[in-house]
Protein backbone atom coordinates (compact mmCIF):
# COMPACT_ATOMS: atom_id res chain seq x y z
CA UNK A 1 0.00 0.00 0.00
CA UNK A 2 1.10 3.16 -0.85
CA UNK A 3 1.76 5.83 1.80
CA UNK A 4 -0.95 9.03 1.39
CA UNK A 5 1.43 12.37 0.94
CA UNK A 6 2.07 14.02 3.74
CA UNK A 7 4.41 17.07 4.98
CA UNK A 8 6.84 18.09 7.22
CA UNK A 9 7.54 21.68 7.35
CA UNK A 10 11.06 22.91 9.38
CA UNK A 11 12.00 26.41 10.03
CA UNK A 12 15.55 27.88 10.38
CA UNK A 13 17.52 29.31 13.10
CA UNK A 14 15.96 32.21 14.95
CA UNK A 15 12.83 31.26 13.18
CA UNK A 16 9.51 29.15 14.19
CA UNK A 17 6.51 27.53 12.79
CA UNK A 18 4.81 30.83 12.53
CA UNK A 19 7.16 32.93 10.78
CA UNK A 20 7.94 33.58 7.10
CA UNK A 21 5.86 31.64 5.07
CA UNK A 22 5.35 28.56 6.93
CA UNK A 23 2.11 29.02 8.02
CA UNK A 24 0.48 30.26 4.52
CA UNK A 25 1.97 27.09 3.11
CA UNK A 26 0.75 24.64 6.00
CA UNK A 27 -2.63 26.21 5.53
CA UNK A 28 -2.25 25.84 1.35
CA UNK A 29 -1.60 21.86 2.13
CA UNK A 30 -4.05 21.36 4.76
CA UNK A 31 -6.92 22.99 2.21
CA UNK A 32 -5.65 19.94 0.34
CA UNK A 33 -6.65 17.69 3.13
CA UNK A 34 -2.67 17.15 3.92
CA UNK A 35 -1.30 16.05 7.22
CA UNK A 36 1.93 18.56 7.90
CA UNK A 37 3.99 18.59 10.82
CA UNK A 38 5.42 21.74 11.62
CA UNK A 39 7.80 21.66 15.20
CA UNK A 40 9.34 24.18 17.08
CA UNK A 41 12.80 23.84 16.95
CA UNK A 42 15.09 25.34 19.79
CA UNK A 43 16.63 28.43 18.42
CA UNK A 44 18.95 30.39 18.97
CA UNK A 45 18.86 29.06 22.95
CA UNK A 46 19.61 25.31 23.07
CA UNK A 47 19.95 25.15 18.86
CA UNK A 48 22.05 21.66 18.07
CA UNK A 49 21.68 19.16 15.90
CA UNK A 50 21.04 16.59 18.83
CA UNK A 51 18.21 18.61 20.46
CA UNK A 52 16.67 19.12 16.93
CA UNK A 53 16.49 15.06 16.08
CA UNK A 54 15.20 14.98 20.07
CA UNK A 55 12.42 17.36 18.89
CA UNK A 56 11.75 15.60 15.01
CA UNK A 57 11.74 12.09 17.41
CA UNK A 58 8.33 13.21 18.58
CA UNK A 59 7.31 13.68 15.37
CA UNK A 60 8.57 9.73 13.98
CA UNK A 61 5.03 8.28 13.94
CA UNK A 62 4.29 11.18 11.14
CA UNK A 63 7.15 10.54 8.71
CA UNK A 64 7.21 7.78 6.24
CA UNK A 65 7.48 6.94 2.52
CA UNK A 66 4.76 9.53 2.01
CA UNK A 67 6.34 12.32 3.90
CA UNK A 68 7.79 15.06 2.19
CA UNK A 69 9.88 17.86 4.18
CA UNK A 70 10.59 21.31 2.86
CA UNK A 71 12.74 23.18 4.91
CA UNK A 72 14.18 26.97 4.78
CA UNK A 73 17.75 28.02 5.41
CA UNK A 74 18.81 25.38 8.86
CA UNK A 75 15.53 23.72 8.16
CA UNK A 76 17.37 22.36 5.16
CA UNK A 77 20.70 21.69 6.54
CA UNK A 78 18.81 19.73 9.19
CA UNK A 79 16.91 17.06 6.51
CA UNK A 80 20.22 16.34 5.02
CA UNK A 81 21.06 15.73 8.42
CA UNK A 82 17.64 13.79 9.32
CA UNK A 83 17.96 11.34 5.72
CA UNK A 84 21.68 10.78 6.38
CA UNK A 85 20.80 9.66 10.71
CA UNK A 86 17.29 8.35 9.99
CA UNK A 87 16.57 4.73 8.89
CA UNK A 88 13.51 5.60 6.85
CA UNK A 89 12.72 7.09 3.68
CA UNK A 90 10.98 9.57 2.70
CA UNK A 91 8.90 10.74 -0.70
CA UNK A 92 10.89 13.79 -1.05
CA UNK A 93 12.51 17.04 0.00
CA UNK A 94 12.37 20.57 -0.84
CA UNK A 95 15.42 22.30 0.25
CA UNK A 96 14.88 26.33 0.31
CA UNK A 97 17.92 28.61 0.94
CA UNK A 98 19.64 25.69 2.29
CA UNK A 99 23.47 24.89 2.96
CA UNK A 100 25.56 22.17 4.50
CA UNK A 101 28.86 24.14 4.63
CA UNK A 102 29.90 27.20 6.28
CA UNK A 103 28.64 30.82 5.35
CA UNK A 104 31.62 32.96 6.67
CA UNK A 105 28.90 34.52 8.43
CA UNK A 106 28.51 35.03 12.21
CA UNK A 107 25.66 31.82 12.03
CA UNK A 108 28.51 29.56 11.62
CA UNK A 109 29.41 28.95 15.22
CA UNK A 110 25.37 28.44 16.07
CA UNK A 111 24.89 26.26 12.97
CA UNK A 112 28.21 24.08 13.73
CA UNK A 113 26.64 20.96 14.49
CA UNK A 114 24.81 20.86 11.68
CA UNK A 115 26.99 21.80 8.85
CA UNK A 116 30.82 21.44 7.84
CA UNK A 117 31.37 17.87 7.59
CA UNK A 118 31.43 14.70 5.61
CA UNK A 119 28.07 13.82 4.79
CA UNK A 120 26.93 10.46 3.04
CA UNK A 121 25.73 11.57 -0.44
CA UNK A 122 24.79 8.46 -1.19
CA UNK A 123 22.97 7.60 1.92
CA UNK A 124 20.99 10.50 2.09
CA UNK A 125 20.13 10.37 -2.14
CA UNK A 126 19.27 6.45 -1.29
CA UNK A 127 16.36 7.54 2.07
CA UNK A 128 15.34 9.98 -0.40
CA UNK A 129 13.13 9.60 -3.41
CA UNK A 130 13.54 13.38 -5.00
CA UNK A 131 15.16 16.15 -3.77
CA UNK A 132 14.72 19.61 -5.06
CA UNK A 133 16.80 22.58 -4.26
CA UNK A 134 15.15 26.46 -4.27
CA UNK A 135 17.55 29.00 -4.22
CA UNK A 136 18.07 32.88 -4.43
CA UNK A 137 20.30 34.70 -6.88
CA UNK A 138 20.71 37.87 -4.55
CA UNK A 139 20.57 35.77 -1.01
CA UNK A 140 22.14 37.63 1.40
CA UNK A 141 23.25 34.88 3.48
CA UNK A 142 23.68 31.82 1.03
CA UNK A 143 25.96 32.61 -1.67
CA UNK A 144 24.66 30.82 -4.90
CA UNK A 145 28.23 29.34 -5.10
CA UNK A 146 27.15 26.94 -1.73
CA UNK A 147 23.41 26.70 -3.34
CA UNK A 148 24.78 24.88 -6.45
CA UNK A 149 27.60 22.89 -4.36
CA UNK A 150 24.43 21.60 -2.01
CA UNK A 151 22.44 20.97 -5.36
CA UNK A 152 25.29 18.53 -6.84
CA UNK A 153 25.94 16.39 -3.48
CA UNK A 154 22.43 15.63 -3.55
CA UNK A 155 22.04 15.08 -7.44
CA UNK A 156 19.09 17.48 -6.75
CA UNK A 157 17.11 20.07 -9.42
CA UNK A 158 18.29 23.53 -8.88
CA UNK A 159 15.59 26.42 -8.86
CA UNK A 160 16.63 29.64 -9.21
CA UNK A 161 14.50 32.47 -7.73
CA UNK A 162 15.66 35.81 -9.52
CA UNK A 163 15.92 38.76 -6.64
CA UNK A 164 14.68 36.16 -4.25
CA UNK A 165 16.80 37.28 -1.20
CA UNK A 166 17.04 34.94 1.59
CA UNK A 167 13.22 33.51 0.80
CA UNK A 168 11.62 34.73 4.09
CA UNK A 169 9.24 37.25 5.22
CA UNK A 170 11.78 40.28 5.35
CA UNK A 171 12.24 39.35 1.29
CA UNK A 172 8.57 39.67 0.80
CA UNK A 173 7.86 35.96 1.14
CA UNK A 174 4.69 35.59 3.17
CA UNK A 175 3.72 33.58 0.24
CA UNK A 176 4.93 31.34 -1.53
CA UNK A 177 2.61 30.16 -4.37
CA UNK A 178 6.54 28.84 -6.49
CA UNK A 179 7.01 26.46 -3.86
CA UNK A 180 3.23 25.06 -3.98
CA UNK A 181 3.94 24.55 -7.83
CA UNK A 182 6.99 22.52 -7.15
CA UNK A 183 5.42 20.38 -4.41
CA UNK A 184 3.30 19.61 -6.94
CA UNK A 185 5.92 18.27 -9.43
CA UNK A 186 7.10 15.75 -6.62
Amino acid sequence: MKNKMNFAIIHGVYSNPDSNWFPWLRQELEKKKYDVISPKFPTPIGQSLESWMDMISKFEGNIDEGTVMVGHSLGAAFIINYLEQSKKKIKAAILVAGFHRNLKSPYDVMNRTFINKNFDWEKIRANCGKILAVASDNDEFIPMEISKELAKNLGAELEIVHNGGHLNLQSGYKEFPLLLNLIETV
